[in-house]
């Protein structure tokens, strides 16, 4: 299939013939040299796709190539249902979650995807796949059709407090306060009880959505016939430092103790980290030494913020004295932590200590390394010009068993391409194995290095083809991109680039 598309599109700046899209559509369009339309490439792939034998593909495959991307809800329901080969699968609990994941960015597909699981007759659909159903309408702003998914869960006694949930938070983010609220109001329809945790659901998505004062008076109302807990108030304290209110914070913790309940480490911890986007690091030992006053002593949460937020602010020998004065009350080290200790290093430009921390310090402890863990160490290698040894740890990341690569971890390995100039050879190759190997997709960063790079590579025929699949993707590229990638058609007379270009700048 591979080898039929190269000889069909002769490209000569790509080596990558389709993507799998790890997001919303089937397939990305294939790269191809400009003189090849759209259409063309389309058809090329679709070709392919008839001579590639379904049975040597798994049912998710299957299911997943079967799916018209950008049809109705109805049109995807209706083609998979009148599919010989898709009515021949069997459906499965983790096959139609996967699916329901695969396409969460695509209501359309989804919804089609999810009727017709339901339709089938021979499975049921799990109470999960339904509030994944609900979540992915909501976050797509289909309130009606979210309402009538609602119902029908209703109807069979489906709906729990994680749907309402989910219902609330989606109608908060879309700013549908009064339907949000509604939702509470109406809990008893649903067969669910007004309490304390409920309320504390609502007043949750209130303030996570920055509308505190609302949650207040909500509070004010419920307060005399619903308890509050330690949890409700810890939600008020992360709410007013969300709107930068500390004062009302501070506040906040000595109203908890009115009601009986005692500040926990949640309590303080939410407003260090406020402190510490402030950079008051002061009013942060302040705070540590409160903690410690009160019998509450800080865990490897709180430290593992301020040595984060003291490494940004560029105060690296603090940083480090923070790891270790946990070290010294014998807080137990978290991966979270090892991986901001191995950044902190990295950015002090302590190689060596940073490479023993993971190397030797991690094993001893029992802290295994994650994808974030080799991501930190890979940069930090391309950074200082260790490009072997950053290769090395990718292979060993591969091999490692309980992580595996993500786009992050080739983005300073794709930047590493450019500042050595091994542009040609080693760049085809990392993308080849982002796409091949990982099944990984590319991100609005990982395509503005490589259109950018590209460009001052003098290759910007290469850029212009990464530049169609972004926009194709639905994956708005930054103004600045295309200013670049504009100038450098202009100058080797592209003006077919030139005109999408445009076309693509007059909508952002």
């Amino acid at each position: 299939m591979m080898l039929t598309i190269r000889k069909c599109l002769k490209s000569n700046f790509f080596d990558l013939d389709y993507f799998v899209n790890a997001s919303s559509k089937t397939y990305w369009r294939a790269f191809s040299s400009p003189e090849v339309s759209h259409f063309e490439r389309a058809s090329i792939i679709h070709q392919e796709e008839k001579l590639t034998d379904p049975r040597n593909k798994s049912n998710f495959d299957v299911l997943v190539a079967r799916v018209n991307v950008g049809n109705s809800d109805n049109e995807v329901f209706q083609s998979l249902l009148h599919d010989q080969l898709c009515n021949a699968i069997q459906p499965s609990d983790d096959l139609i979650n996967k699916l329901l994941h695969r396409f969460k960015d695509d209501w359309k597909s989804a919804l089609g995807i999810f009727r017709w699981a339901e339709s089938r007759s021979d499975y049921k659909l799990t109470l999960q796949a339904f509030d994944t159903m609900v979540d992915i309408l909501g976050k797509a702003k289909q309130v009606d059709q979210m309402k009538s998914l609602l119902k029908e869960m209703c109807e069979g006694h489906l709906i729990t407090l994680n749907t309402i949930g989910k219902v609330m938070r989606r109608l908060a983010g879309a700013g549908n306060w009064e339907y949000a609220v509604r939702t509470f109001d109406e809990l008893a329809t649903y067969g669910l009880e007004k309490n304390t945790e409920s309320m504390n659901l609502l007043l949750d998505t209130l303030c996570k959505e920055r509308n505190i004062e609302l949650a207040r008076e909500i509070f004010l109302e419920l307060k005399s016939h619903i308890p509050p807990n330690a949890h409700t108030f810890n939600i008020f304290i992360h709410g007013w430092c969300k709107v930068n209110r500390v004062d009302e914070a501070h506040w906040t913790i000595q109203e908890m103790k009115g009601y009986g309940c005692h500040p926990c480490i949640i309590s303080y911890s939410t407003i260090i980290h406020f402190y510490c986007r402030q950079y008051n690091f002061g009013k942060v030992y302040e705070l540590l030494d409160e903690m410690d006053a009160h019998g509450c002593p800080p865990n490897v949460v709180t430290y593992t913020t301020i040595m984060s937020f003291l490494t940004k602010a560029g105060e690296f020998k603090e940083a480090l004295e923070i790891a270790k004065r946990m070290e010294s009350v014998g807080c137990r080290p978290d991966v979270l932590f090892y991986n901001s200790l191995i950044h902190t290093l990295g950015r002090a430009g302590q190689i060596s200590e940073a490479v023993y921390v993971f190397k030797e310090e991690m094993p001893k402890t029992g802290v295994s390394p994650n994808t974030s863990t080799y991501n930190t160490m890979i940069a930090m290698l391309c950074h200082h010009a260790q490009e072997q040894n950053a290769f090395d740890l990718l292979k060993e990341m591969e091999t490692s068993g309980h992580c595996k690569p993500d786009a992050q971890t080739y983005y300073p390995l794709l930047k590493l391409c450019f500042k050595t100039g091994k542009v040609d050879s080693l760049l085809n190759q990392l993308l080849d194995e982002m796409v091949h190997k990982h099944y990984l997709s590319l991100d609005l960063s990982t395509y503005t290095l490589l259109i950018h790079g590209l460009c001052r590579a003098n290759k910007c025929e290469w850029a212009c083809q990464l530049f169609e699949v972004m926009t194709s993707q639905d994956i708005i590229p930054q103004y600045q991109t295309c200013l670049l990638l504009l100038d450098e058609v202009k100058l080797k007379n592209m003006d077919d680039a030139a005109d999408r270009i445009q076309a693509v700048m007059k909508k952002l």
